[in-house]
């Protein structure tokens, strides 16, 4: 018999109600998204975790909500694989553009998590950023 630990997680992640919303207005084509075109948003971060990607690698996954314009509360999505050394430099040098005050190292997987949820937690409603 599988084991349901993994299913549990994702019921516990994701916002179970508001994607079963989202799932009847995507079926009756209610729901219209506007693709976010490059440029310059203000936002503020509203998740940022320590994930496992579709292929089983590590990842760093955050989500930016834009707070202003015609693109206001529209989600950029930024994904970082952390299987290669050049993967966890590049999201060591995007947790260090946050200017969270916190030291950012990788040691381990389990020590980068805690890192991650640790800035997410001292800027999480205190700090927004302009992303380009």
């Amino acid at each position: 018999m599988a084991s349901k630990s993994i299913f549990e997680k994702f019921d516990k992640e994701f916002d179970i109600k508001g994607l079963k919303e989202d799932l009847k207005n995507v079926a009756s084509n209610e729901a219209e998204y506007k693709e976010v075109p490059f440029g310059t948003y203000e936002v503020k971060i509203e998740k940022m975790e320590l994930v496992e990607s579709k292929t089983g690698k590590p990842m760093l996954t955050c989500w930016m909500r834009i707070l202003e314009g015609e693109y206001k509360n529209s989600i950029i999505f930024m994904n970082q694989v952390l299987s290669t050394a050049y993967g966890i430099h590049t999201a060591n040098e995007f947790l260090r553009s946050l200017d969270s005050g916190i030291e950012v190292e990788f040691e381990s997987f389990s020590q980068y998590n805690d890192l991650i949820l640790d800035i997410h937690e001292a800027i999480d409603g205190n700090l927004e950023y302009a992303v380009e």
